[in-house]
């Protein structure tokens, strides 16, 4: 049996299972840019301490390969809604850990900024080469062909490790607060050809899944997604409401 055919035969219960679940992690609401905002706080001070087993363990508890998968999903489908929304879920959340880097580098990197060029974890996230992307691109092959089979769940976070999302994201923000364009544009252009990879992998292999009759199940779920984050936010709404009420009482 081909591998084209090992693709082809997987079944639609997976292959939906599939879809909702990226769907579902890819959602932009408050959990996903949190996790995103305690990632690459985790990633800069690792960095800022030259500590590759801290760099790793940011890169664990992101969730930003899902958004990126969901792109390629969105094009393989040919739907614009997931598209759009993975795209400025993306978008936000680079801004986000750019931001969140520079703020940590700001405080810290007086007393941290030696040692991490010495350890040499700079330069490994600020020289994008042809190996990068080939990276993104097994990354990329092998995520997508791990949500549409459960059993292969626990290889994710070696995919999440192997690919390089946070810590080029966490070095570009250094690089602006230690005012280096080189370090933050090196930075960023690493990020962006491991997107690159892990999108047109992503796209091939969901399309050899033949997924694009799926489209519906990601709209629902968007759609459901949607509501759940006003729910949540009407909530949080109601809580910060009765805060605010119970300290106005304590002031009168």
């Amino acid at each position: 049996m081909s591998i084209l055919s090992r693709f082809q035969t997987i079944e639609n219960i997976d292959k939906n299972h599939a879809v909702h679940t990226l769907v579902e992690r890819a959602t932009p609401d408050f959990d996903f840019f949190f996790m995103i905002t305690l990632s690459i706080f985790m990633a800069s001070f690792g960095l800022l301490i030259g500590s590759v087993p801290i760099v790793i363990g940011s890169m664990l508890i992101a969730p930003l390969l899902y958004p990126i998968l969901g792109v390629a999903l969105g094009l393989s489908m040919s739907d614009p809604l997931l598209l759009r929304q993975s795209v400025w879920t993306i978008t936000k959340a680079s801004i986000i850990a750019i931001g969140a880097s520079a703020i940590a580098a700001i405080f810290f990197s007086a007393t941290h900024t030696g040692v991490m060029k010495e350890t040499g974890i700079m330069m490994a996230n600020t020289s994008p080469s042809l190996i990068s992307l080939l990276v993104g691109v097994i990354a990329g092959i092998a995520v997508a062909y791990t949500l549409v089979k459960p059993k292969l769940s626990e290889t994710l976070p070696g995919i999440a490790i192997s690919v390089a999302l946070i810590p080029p994201l966490a070095v570009a923000g250094i690089g602006f607060a230690w005012l280096d364009l080189s370090v933050a544009l090196g930075a960023l252009a690493t990020f962006l050809i491991n997107v690159l990879g892990i999108v047109a992998a992503g796209m091939a292999t969901f399309s050899l899944m033949n997924v694009y009759h799926l489209r519906s199940t990601a709209d629902r779920t968007i759609a459901h997604e949607a509501v759940r984050m006003e729910i949540e936010n009407a909530k949080a709404e109601a809580a910060d409401s009765i805060i605010k009420d119970k300290q106005d009482d304590k002031v009168v």
